[in-house]
């Protein structure tokens, strides 16, 4: 038996529980595909028909652009976030506590480390199908404005990354199923409240920074600013600061996944 516990990741090796994953989702796929449609009913409901209530809204630089150009954005990089944690959280920990993929995995030449990176970049690719096919949609909907949306696909890969560490490294954690109110509890204030469907001078000064503060603030403001055309500086924040969540949730759920599992 070749099981690899020296830190190192092997791209291929985990490609094959990637591709695992994949050939396991087509038995699966309208739960996948449901995924999808939330955002989608978001979009029309609040963009498109409350949109009509209204009117424009009135950015930070005293530009106006339309509701359902305004939301489309925030609920693209909540649909990238959405598929990323369903895939990282539930699934994961299914398989962790109850079906023990792993322990079979590690019989094969794939090391702790590599499941970390294989389910991380699974939950990952999830988040940009989604996105992508959102993209569409919004587009389909008049709400791409601008050539420089089509970059909010990558863009959505990283909010994808963001969060599929992090919900990976919180499952580690988890005990029971009830574990994962703990879960939405964070993840439904983040989707209300990170200047999703309001700008964020809306809100109260004293709120402002905390909703800053929100991981998702970032991935919404990022793909907002791509898919109205404002490229600026400021966009590297954004990037700088998911970018480092990514690699800090990738570190810490290979470091948990690696003592849960040879411990």
């Amino acid at each position: 038996m070749a099981t690899v516990t020296d830190g190192r990741v092997g791209a291929g090796r985990a490609g094959m529980l990637v591709e695992r994953n994949y050939r396991s989702s087509r038995r699966t796929w309208p739960v996948i595909v449901s995924g999808f449609f939330e955002p989608v009913f978001f979009l029309f409901a609040m963009g498109v028909g409350i949109g009509t209530l209204v009117g424009d809204v009135e950015l930070a630089d005293g530009t106006a652009v339309p509701y359902v150009v305004f939301v489309a954005p925030a609920l693209l990089a909540a649909s990238a976030m959405n598929g990323a944690v369903f895939d990282s959280t539930i699934n994961v920990f299914f398989k962790l506590k109850y079906a023990r993929l792993y322990d079979s995995v590690l019989a094969t030449p794939l090391g702790p480390r590599d499941v970390a990176v294989a389910e991380i970049g699974w939950a990952l690719l999830r988040g940009v199908v989604y996105s992508t096919a959102f993209l569409l949609v919004a587009a389909l909907a008049g709400a791409v404005t601008s050539p420089w949306a089509l970059l909010a696909v990558p863009a959505a890969t990283l909010i994808g990354w963001a969060f599929a560490s992090l919900g990976m490294a919180a499952t580690t954690y988890m005990r029971t199923w009830a574990d994962f109110d703990y879960v939405n509890l964070a993840i439904l204030p983040m989707f209300l409240f990170s200047a999703t469907f309001f700008p964020l001078q809306t809100y109260p000064p004293a709120l402002q920074g905390v909703v800053q503060a929100t991981p998702l603030y970032h991935g919404v403001a990022m793909v907002r600013e791509l898919m109205l055309g404002r490229v600026g500086p400021g966009l590297l924040v954004h990037v700088a600061v998911l970018a480092a969540l990514g690699v800090l949730g990738t570190w810490w759920t290979a470091r948990r996944i690696e003592g849960l599992l040879l411990r």
